[in-house]
């Protein structure tokens, strides 16, 4: 038997061990590098464009990494990652990338000292359980019916490191009240805040403070023809899903005539058709008539005589909320089972009126006084579209924290304080282990610390002090049981010094911490078990058969 036979031969190279791991963890190195100094009331904003010269500036750790494109398989983990915190929770998307990578470049340290990858792995999971555990017993705040004041909070701390933290007051009053006004509770009795109903409309012109909560959804889209009414109320709702237009053939479809006065009935009939339709609609009682598709002039002239407004061309995912908030179902044909068109006044929708306003430059189209959810939207003003987009982005950040704080109704202190927190306790419970996972615990206690030391960095404070006084206090908070307020000591990024968070009103739901450690151990022991990497080379001659 010769040895070749042992190694077989694969189309393309191979690295395997610590090669590969040091190769993973710089790529994810460099993916955390380049969202580090976003994160904080003081991070900076990063300038991406794009292939086409398009330009998005940014803070959101999500946006930024979904625009890199990244490359390399390991660094394509975190931005998966990022994205994963983005749709669970909302914010925190930069810290779960951070968090992650530091995890990594220690777990490879101790692969290097010749500790087994497996005992890493559990010993993160252990830690991970512990820090959770922690955070819900020892460090959460519960904000009971909850008022308005630690909601406005958490808002402004998820706005303080975006574009408009300088506004953050007026920004976060509007926010809080946009997610007071969805309420809803579902059919099992749970008490749900669905953001999706708040439509944000970006117009351009006037400052940032001049933007505004605008009770009822708004459409960006104007009435289809002059003559139509401006408003409609009591309203009634249908939501169609195709062409009012001159009903042609399908395609394919042939006719042949023997007589040429035929071929005038038959556009007669083609005519009649679409006059049928709306017709129907019009019977039924509809008298706003909203399509995703469009309506031909001879159409519009039925409406404008019935005194309806219709709107064509409406985005789908307009249509989907106003289906929803209106009680419309979204009608798709009018053909029923027997083969004839009707149109039944259950799919209607209804709401107490619908308005065209001009706002800033635009005709919009209002939907106030919904049936079922209350549908609001919030119009942002603002100089020029990037400056729009990052509104309209970092409002998404608070928007999502505001309904997480609602829904779990419980907060922790920011600031690097539960980070610093766990740093302690983690690293004492690591003391009290006489296995292997001793040195993985310690690791992850280490590795939370990267959070105040970039916030602190990013600050131009002296990091080194700040962590350092910053631990202190932790400790004396765990050790001494009259000193336990200490608990939510955390950074004062504006002066460089320690304060109580909790009291000073910089809170985070618990549920984002909770997410951020969870998801970020899950992806660093993903990338460190990985020990062998196949590169296979793509092999020629395949086209061509």
């Amino acid at each position: 038997m010769s040895i070749s036979a042992q190694n077989p031969d694969i189309s393309g190279e191979r690295q395997s061990g610590q090669d590969v791991r040091t190769q993973n963890v710089m790529a994810c190195q460099a993916v955390s590098n380049i969202v580090k100094t976003s994160l904080g009331p003081v991070g900076l904003d990063k300038m991406l464009v794009d292939d086409i010269g398009d330009v998005t500036i940014t803070n959101d750790g999500a946006t930024i990494l979904r625009m890199l494109e990244v490359e390399h398989p390991a660094a394509k983990v975190l931005v998966e990652l990022a994205e994963l915190q983005d749709r669970e929770v909302g914010d925190g998307t930069t810290s779960v990338v951070i968090v992650a990578a530091e995890l990594l470049k220690r777990a490879n340290d101790l692969v290097r000292n010749k500790i087994h990858p497996t005992s890493i792995i559990s010993g993160y999971r252990l830690a991970m359980r512990e820090a959770c555990k922690y955070i819900e017993e020892k460090l959460v705040t519960k904000v009971e019916k909850l008022g308005k004041a630690p909601l406005i909070n958490c808002a402004k701390t998820s706005m303080s490191s975006k574009l408009i933290s300088g506004d953050s007051d007026f920004f976060a009053n509007l926010v809080v009240d946009a997610v007071l006004s969805v309420k809803m509770t579902n059919q099992r009795g749970e008490i749900k805040y669905p953001i999706k109903g708040i439509n944000i409309l970006k117009a351009h012109g006037q400052s940032a403070k001049d933007s505004y909560l605008l009770n009822g959804y708004a459409l960006n889209t104007g009435r289809a023809a002059q003559g139509m009414p401006l408003r409609v109320s009591p309203a009634k709702i249908a939501c169609l899903d195709f062409n009012l237009q001159k009903t042609k053939m399908q395609l394919g479809v042939q006719v042949v005539v023997n007589d040429p006065r035929e071929l005038e009935k038959i556009r007669q009939r083609e005519a009649d058709m679409t006059k049928e339709r709306i017709e129907k609609l019009l019977k039924a009682g509809a008298n706003v008539i909203l399509t995703t598709k469009g309506i031909d002039d001879m159409a519009l002239k039925y409406f404008v005589e019935a005194g309806a407004i219709a709107v064509r061309r409406v985005r789908k995912e307009d249509m989907r909320h106003v289906a929803k908030a209106t009680g419309a179902t979204l009608v798709t044909t009018f053909a029923d089972m027997e083969g004839e068109e009707t149109f039944d006044p259950a799919h209607l929708g209804t709401a107490e009126e619908v308005v065209e306003e001009r706002i800033a430059d635009d005709d919009v189209v209002l939907i106030k006084g919904t049936k079922t959810s209350s549908a609001v939207s919030l119009i942002l003003r603002g100089a020029n579209d990037y400056m729009l987009d990052e509104m309209e982005r970092a409002l998404h950040d608070s928007l999502c924290i505001v309904k997480r704080t609602l829904e779990s109704n419980t907060v922790v202190a920011g600031g690097g304080a539960v980070e610093s927190a766990l740093s302690v306790y983690l690293e004492h419970l690591a003391t009290t282990l006489g296995s292997r996972e001793q040195l993985a615990i310690a690791e992850f206690a280490d590795a939370l610390l990267i959070i105040p030391k970039v916030l602190a960095v990013n600050a131009a404070k002296d990091a080194t002090e700040l962590v350092a006084k910053l631990r202190a206090y932790h400790h004396t908070a765990q050790t001494k049981a009259d000193k336990k307020h200490y608990s939510s000591m955390g950074l004062d990024l504006v002066n460089g010094t320690i304060r109580n968070n909790l009291e000073a009103g910089v809170i985070e739901p618990a549920m984002s911490k909770v997410k951020i450690i969870q998801f970020a151990t899950e992806a660093a022991i993903t990338i460190l078990r990985i020990d062998d990497m196949i590169k296979l080379v793509k092999e020629d001659g395949q086209g061509d058969e």
